[in-house]
């Protein structure tokens, strides 16, 4: 009789007395582990596991929360969490709702991005107002970065291939380590001074938090969103974040993707031309054939009206070959036009300057190549790259004589 009178729970009366117990007896944990299994829902919410050697617990991280995460986290990544420990009612299940995720190992270096980057957010450094718009078609770029980078290599690649036309000016700095900051900064001024390019492309390969930590630098973000000159940022890999990428006028996911956001290309100049060409065609013979047309109209009323019907003809034959005279002249300078620009484009390609009997001297000191450019740097000890229309050659000099 006693079991009888006992009170029987519904099973989501229990799940929820669990639920209310769990809530009471744990606040806020920090809990690390390695992310499986990891899910970005369409309503912004993540959901996944963090697990290790002897066991794992589901996660639901929403949408408000993880948008101050600063990178998307992939499944095998280590991180840490800061959660309220709770169960989910409808299906018995013990989860972490997650409040704070960072990388594991970088609790302080995080910390102190998050709160740069409240702060910055709060002066309106990432307002989209407040960002300039990247020139479409730049007379020159600037890229700030390490010569030794890879980064840079890949830039270069891509900005030959897409626009070889346009030149390129490298302002060198150290891009990691406690004066990389100061670099970048100078390199910004030096390249505002000089007023030599349109854009800047901010560039850096992937590391680690600490790699690209000099791009979380405070007087960096300042310097960049004072920068007159527009600034890309292309640091690390699509999930890296740093300050220097929400402060920048525009962030690219990798330092190749900025060079396409940078460059137009060459090919698609030439059609934008050829289509401008066209249009014009099209609207000269439209406008022909209407005056063609208002000619004839003309004709016929001057027929009607003078008595000296033939003399007018004669007139109107004059009229129409000072007509097709003038469109003929026309027509020449619009192809003369059309031929200058094509050959304005060719000339900007740095292979004609070579085919003109030019050529460029690299030196080969400390396993680098560098363009030679004062008589002084040329000597006889080391040897040098002789870059020539058709190849390069490797030579040396037995004399140098340099002229006053």
């Amino acid at each position: 009789m006693p079991e009888i009178s006992r009170e029987i729970l519904s099973v989501g009366d229990l799940n929820r007395a669990i639920a209310a117990s769990l809530e009471d007896r744990f606040d806020t944990v920090w809990v690390g582990g390695e992310i499986s299994n990891f899910k970005a829902y369409d309503s912004g919410h993540w959901y996944f596991s963090l697990k290790d050697e002897e066991g794992q617990i589901r996660c639901v991280m929403f949408r408000g929360r993880n948008g101050q995460v600063g990178f998307m986290p992939q499944s095998g990544d280590l991180v840490e969490v800061s959660a309220s420990l709770g169960l989910y009612v409808p299906r018995g299940d013990i989860q972490l709702t997650i409040q704070t995720l960072r990388r594991a190992g970088m609790g302080g270096l995080y910390e102190a991005f998050l709160k740069l980057k409240a702060k910055l957010a709060k002066e309106g450094l990432f307002d989209e107002d407040r960002k300039r718009d990247i020139p479409t078609h730049p007379r020159s770029i600037g890229i700030i970065t390490s010569p030794q980078a890879a980064a840079l290599k890949d830039v270069l690649s891509t900005l030959a291939r897409r626009a070889p036309h346009i030149p390129i000016v490298i302002y060198p700095t150290l891009v990691q380590g406690p004066d990389a900051p100061g670099g970048m900064i100078a390199a910004l001024k030096a390249a505002e001074k000089e007023n030599a390019v349109d854009v800047i492309l901010l560039v850096r390969g992937g590391g680690s938090i600490e790699d690209l930590w000099a791009f979380n630098d405070e007087q960096l973000a300042y310097a960049i969103a004072s920068s007159k000159i527009p600034v890309v940022s292309g640091v690390g890999h699509e999930t890296d974040f740093t300050i220097a990428d929400f402060v920048a006028d525009l962030r690219a996911p990798t330092p190749t993707g900025a060079a396409e956001l940078a460059a137009p290309r060459k090919d698609q100049l030439l059609q934008e031309l050829d289509a401008i060409k066209q249009a014009l065609l099209q609207r000269v013979n439209q406008r022909v054939e209407r005056e063609a047309q208002t000619l004839d109209q003309l004709a016929l009323r001057l027929g009607h009206a003078l008595p000296n019907p033939d003399r007018m003809r004669e007139q109107i034959t004059n009229w129409q070959l000072r007509l097709n005279q003038a469109w003929s002249v026309r027509m020449e300078n619009w192809k003369r036009n059309q031929s200058h620009y094509q050959s304005q484009l060719e000339m900007l390609n740095p292979q004609r300057t070579l085919e003109r009997g030019y050529a460029v001297i690299l030196s080969k000191d400390k396993e680098k190549l560098q363009a030679v450019r004062k008589p002084s740097e040329l000597n006889t000890e080391q040897g040098y790259q002789v870059q020539l229309a058709e190849g390069r050659a490797e030579v040396t000099f037995s004399e140098v004589l340099r002229e006053p």
